[in-house]
């Protein structure tokens, strides 16, 4: 049997992020994903145009509606776009006592302009972070989140304040390999991978719904983590340029 993975998140109709991104990273991965969007987006493969909330009374039927039928092993959040979905989501997470949560807090697309309403960094941090089982931002998002500029003292800052455990993605920094860093309280890991040439779309997406597909399936965080990393290096080495813009994980491989 698959794990059932819930996916909050949003909608790229250019098919390389958000609820497209999870779909493919989960089915991959071993588990089966469903599905509440939080919001219609226009962008393709270069940019973000704009976007629009999806009604919380929509949301909030579509949710009983997959409470009544199925279990969840994991739940995986992505974009949430506006205060007021990441308090709906904080209401809908403590009816899923134990289980697994991934939080990517995505605040704007890879590929320019933004993807939130308002201002969800104290939102996303007391009302969200605190429930989840680890947060996985880049690391423009995590100094955003922490008000630090490094890779150390960003996620050692976001472990302290919310609890929980944080991988801190550095495919922006500056440096020939690509190191990610996972903080839980004292306990620190690095990863290091080769950098690759191109940009990609969708990738934070797809490392944390692997990540949550993997924990849904029982393994340990620290070997989700890893796994998922080691899955989404191989999806980058085949990627791929299905527009003018940025390149598209292969997520039709399997760890």
């Amino acid at each position: 049997m698959r794990p059932n993975i819930l996916v909050i998140a949003g909608h790229d109709p250019s098919g390389g992020a958000g609820i497209h991104a999870d779909i493919e990273a989960i089915q991959s991965t071993g588990g089966f994903a469903s599905t509440l969007i939080t919001a219609l987006t226009v962008q393709n493969s270069r940019k973000v145009s704009s976007f629009q909330l999806t009604p919380l009374e929509l949301l909030e039927q579509q949710a009983n509606a997959l409470l009544a039928d199925y279990e969840f092993q994991a739940v995986k959040i992505g974009m949430t776009g506006s205060v007021a979905t990441v308090e709906w989501i904080a209401r809908l997470l403590a009816r899923l006592p134990g289980v697994p949560v991934v939080l990517d807090p995505v605040l704007a697309a890879e590929s320019g302009g933004s993807l939130a309403q308002g201002d969800l960094n104290e939102a996303l941090m007391d009302r969200v972070a605190p429930q989840a089982t680890v947060l996985t931002p880049n690391l423009p998002e995590a100094g955003q989140l922490s008000g630090e500029t490094g890779v150390a003292e960003a996620g050692a800052a976001l472990t302290r304040r919310c609890g929980r455990a944080v991988l801190v993605t550095g495919t922006h920094d500056d440096t020939d390999q690509v190191a990610n860093h996972l903080f839980q309280g004292e306990h620190h890991r690095q990863w290091e991978w080769p950098r690759l040439p191109e940009v990609y779309h969708g990738s934070g997406c797809s490392l944390a719904s692997a990540i949550a597909s993997l924990l849904a399936r029982g393994l340990p965080l620290e070997d989700a983590v890893g796994d998922a990393q080691a899955w989404l290096h191989r999806t980058l080495q085949h990627a791929w340029q299905p527009g003018g813009g940025q390149f598209v994980p292969d997520r039709s491989l399997t760890p």
